[in-house]
């Protein structure tokens, strides 16, 4: 049988997981600091043409940038690594770089949770800005990371358009009062704090999962960005969007804190230019070309009903809001909490 690097690191990579917790480092741990070989990973496939094209130009820039002393084996669309395994094999050292969506991840990184707090995420939508390399808020961002040993190498260039709820003909959200009671898939945890109020019946699947759940009726609707809408082709089960921004995120380029500290100065600036290049086309690449230019079109084609919130509705939320706030603050504490909004807000 003919052993592939790709089997060779899935082996691997199934046994760093498991000693990672138990709090072992894998017996390849030194690999990934003495090379300038670097194994990436990504779990979004091609169809999401929108979010998967800066983590595939990045890896290309390294490459056609760095004279030959940084390679990368780059694995997108989770043909080496799920979702939920590309944190804890970054963590073992089974892998040197991952492009991971920040809502996914608040959970265990907590401080990622500013790209996603309601009202929060619409300032951030239309002030990028407070997001780009070396602001006071992304090295906010970083200082906390690094408590966890991680270094997040761009924060995309702003957050992508704001999640919307998404529902199916047989179980519309045209309001806030139609969203009682309904199974609503959602993924990040401030989205499903927002939602508590309206007794909905959260339910976490992956994407991949999500266009059979809404045909077989197993979610009535879901919390989506336009790209996992459009990714999943889940317009063809979908029959309104009740435009009410609710939460976002960006994917962002992570690596350890200590792997990026070790990097000589040349390495470094092949990866800092590498970042600037990412931030310049993540989020402005989704937000300003694709959405408007195709993905909407396509949502419209297909028939979708898009409702915009009332007044009622949307001061109804906002209302809700606090105790998302609240709680996020207190998992990352006081004074990080208030800063962090502040600064999402342009207070400081």
């Amino acid at each position: 049988m003919t052993i592939s690097r790709r089997n060779l690191l899935k082996t691997s990579l199934g046994a760093g997981a498991g000693l990672a917790l138990a709090g072992a480092a894998p017996f390849w741990a030194n690999r990934a600091s003495a090379a300038t070989r670097m194994t990436a990973v990504y779990y979004i496939p091609p169809s999401y043409k929108a979010i998967s094209y800066a983590p595939a130009g990045f890896v290309k820039y390294l490459q056609e940038h760095s004279d030959g002393e940084i390679s990368v084996d780059y694995y997108p669309s989770g043909q080496l690594l799920k979702v939920d395994e590309q944190l804890p094999a970054l963590r073992s050292r089974s892998i040197d770089l991952m492009f991971h969506t920040t809502s996914y991840v608040t959970r265990s990184l907590p401080i990622l949770g500013i790209t996603g707090l309601p009202s929060i995420v619409g300032e951030l939508y239309s002030n990028p800005e407070r997001l780009a390399i070396g602001s006071p808020l992304f090295n906010l961002i970083n200082e906390e990371l690094a408590k966890d040993n991680l270094y997040m190498l761009s924060a995309g260039g702003g957050v992508l358009e704001p999640e919307y709820i998404w529902s199916t003909k047989a179980s519309p959200i045209r309001s806030m009062d139609e969203l009682r009671g309904k199974k609503v898939r959602v993924v990040s945890f401030e989205a499903t704090k927002a939602l508590e109020k309206y007794d909905v019946a959260a339910v976490r699947i992956p994407s991949s999962e999500t266009y059979l759940a809404l045909q077989r009726g197993t979610v009535d609707a879901g919390v989506f960005n336009i790209s996992t809408v459009i990714g999943r082709s889940l317009q063809e089960q979908l029959g309104y969007c009740y435009k009410l921004p609710t939460t976002a995120y960006t994917v962002a380029p992570f690596m350890l804190r200590d792997r990026w500290d070790s990097m000589d100065a040349g390495t470094k600036s092949v990866m800092q230019d590498a970042a600037r290049w990412y931030s310049e086309n993540f989020a402005p690449y989704a937000n300003d070309d694709i959405y408007p230019n195709q993905y909407w079109p396509k949502v419209k084609s297909a028939g979708i009903e898009i409702i915009e919130p009332s007044r009622k509705d949307q001061d109804e939320f906002q209302n809700s809001i606090q105790p998302v706030w609240d709680h996020w603050v207190e998992q990352v504490g006081e004074s990080v909490g208030r800063k962090a909004i502040d600064l999402a807000l342009g207070k400081a």
